[in-house]
C-alpha cells in the first residue's frame, strides 16, 4: 500500500536502514526495538500524535522493519510508513492504559514469532518512551533473550543529514525567519504575552510559500522580566513593558524537522549591561563559528567560544549548542553531541546545530542563538534574521 505523503524515497529509508544496521553489528545486536518516536519516523516515515501509549518499530539484520503499535494507529502508519502492509502489526484496545496487561506482552509474541525469543535484542533504557515497567515486561516475556542497552545508537546515526534533510531544515529555516519578523512587527508595549504567541504561532503554523508549518516538539519559551531569568517558561497574559528584556526561544517546523532560534526583545532603551552581554555573545559566536568547520571538535567550538566571553567578562556554565534535526516532543534535540567541555566528536559535513550561546543574568536573560549547518569547509548559518538584540523605540 502506498504512503499518502511520504517524506522521503525508499532509498533513503534503506539507506538509513543500512546504517543502522552496521552499527547494531558492531555492538553484538541482533534485533533493535526503537521507541523514541524521533527514531522512528526516521527509519519508517511513521508520523502521528500516538507516542502518549506503547510503540515500536522492530528492526532484524535483514528484511523489512516492523511497526507495530495500537491498532488504531497502525491505520496511521499505513499511510505514512514506507514498507508494505504485512510490515504493520497492532495491538488490541484493551491494552491501553491497563494495569492489569501491558501492551509489551504483544510485542514479546510478534519478536518470539518471527524466530527472535533467544535474540541479543537493544532497547532504548534511557528514552523518554520507554518505561520501566515496559522493559521488566519484555524480561518477562522474553526471558532467554538477551537484552542490550542502545540508547543513541539510531540518534548518532542521524547525525550527518542527507541532502534531502538539509533541504527540510533550510525550509524550516525560512519559517523560523517569518516568525522573528512577526514578532519584530507585533510587539509593543501593552500586548499581552498570549496574544503575541497567537501571532507567533499563526506564522509557524501558516508556513512560508510551499514550506507549510509543522507543530514543534518544544512550545515558544517567552519569559519577561525577572522571568527570563530562567530559561524554560512558558507565557502568560501579562502585558509587554517597557524596559525589560524578554527572550523567543522558538523554532520553525516542516515535516517534523526543526530550526530552533532565539532573538531578545527590549521595548524602549536597552540597559548598558545588555548592551555589553550582546557584543560579548556576538564576538564568542564568531569565534565558535571559526571553530565549526569538518575535522574539529565539538569541544573546540565551546572552548572558542568560552574563552571569548570570558575575556569580554561573562561566563556560561552551560553547553552553548547541539545537534538537531527531526523531533517529537517533549525536546528539538537530538541528544548526542553538544559543543561544551570534553565532547570529542569530530565534526562533519552535513552535521546541524543550534548554537545556543544564551545567558542569564539576575535581571533577565539574553538569547541570540542559531541553527548553524558544517559545510565542505566552513559553518553557515541557515537563518538571515537579524543578529543582536531586537530594540524596538
Amino acid at each position: 500500500m502506498k504512503t499518502t505523503h511520504p517524506a522521503f524515497t525508499p532509498a533513503e529509508y534503506e539507506r538509513r536502514i543500512k546504517r543502522t544496521r552496521a552499527a547494531m553489528q558492531e555492538k553484538g545486536i541482533d534485533v533493535l526495538v526503537v521507541t523514541d518516536p524521533s527514531n522512528m519516523a526516521w527509519l519508517t516515515g511513521y508520523d502521528g500524535w500516538s507516542f502518549y501509549v506503547h510503540q515500536a518499530v522492530v528492526l532484524g539484520l535483514e528484511g523489512a522493519p516492523l511497526w507495530w503499535g495500537r491498532a488504531m494507529d497502525a491505520l496511521g502508519a499505513l499511510r505514512t510508513v514506507f514498507m508494505a502492509s504485512e510490515s504493520i502489526h497492532g495491538y488490541d484496545d484493551s491494552f491501553v492504559q491497563n494495569p492489569d496487561k501491558h501492551p509489551m506482552q504483544e510485542l514479546c509474541k510478534l519478536i518470539v514469532d518471527r524466530g527472535w525469543g533467544r535474540a541479543r535484542i537493544g532497547v532504548e533504557m534511557d528514552n523518554y518512551y520507554f518505561s520501566a515497567a515496559a522493559y521488566q515486561s519484555l524480561q518477562t516475556g522474553m526471558p532467554v533473550a538477551a537484552f542490550l542497552d542502545a540508547t543513541g545508537l539510531v540518534n548518532w546515526q542521524r547525525a550527518v543529514k542527507s541532502e534531502a534533510e538539509i533541504g527540510f531544515m533550510r525550509k524550516a529555516a525560512r519559517i523560523v525567519e517569518k516568525m522573528h519578523a512577526v514578532i519584530a512587527e507585533k510587539a509593543e508595549p501593552g500586548l499581552a504575552k498570549n496574544a503575541l504567541v497567537a501571532d507567533i504561532y499563526h506564522a509557524a503554523i501558516t508556513g512560508v510559500d510551499e514550506a507549510w508549518g509543522d507543530y514543534p516538539a518544544i512550545v515558544p519559551l517567552t519569559p519577561s522580566g525577572a522571568d527570563a531569568t530562567a530559561p524554560h517558561l512558558t507565557w502568560d497574559n501579562q502585558p509587554l513593558v517597557s524596559g525589560e528584556a524578554n527572550f523567543f526561544e522558538i523554532a520553525g517546523v516542516y515535516r517534523r524537522y526543526h530550526c530552533p532560534q532565539s532573538r531578545t526583545l527590549f521595548l524602549g532603551s536597552a540597559p548598558q549591561k545588555y548592551l555589553e552581554a550582546e557584543q560579548a555573545v556576538l564576538e564568542a559566536v564568531a569565534a565558535g563559528m571559526e571553530q565549526i568547520r569538518p575535522g574539529n571538535l565539538c569541544e573546540d567550538v565551546a572552548r572558542a567560544f568560552n574563552s571569548t566571553l570570558n575575556r569580554l567578562g561573562f561566563e556560561k556554565d552551560s553547553r552553548c549548542g547541539y545537534s538537531i534535526g527531526l523531533s517529537y516532543p517533549p525536546d528539538w534535540g537530538e541528544r548526542t553531541m553538544s559543543f561544551r567541555a570534553g565532547d570529542k566528536t569530530v565534526l562533519q559535513a552535513g552535521m546541524i546545530f543550534h548554537f545556543m550561546p544564551a545567558l542569564w543574568l539576575d535581571d533577565g536573560g539574553i538569547e541570540i542563538t542559531e541553527p548553524v549547518l558544517v559545510t565542505n569547509n566552513a559553518a553557515e548559518y541557515l537563518c538571515n534574521t537579524p543578529r543582536g538584540l531586537l530594540i524596538k523605540g
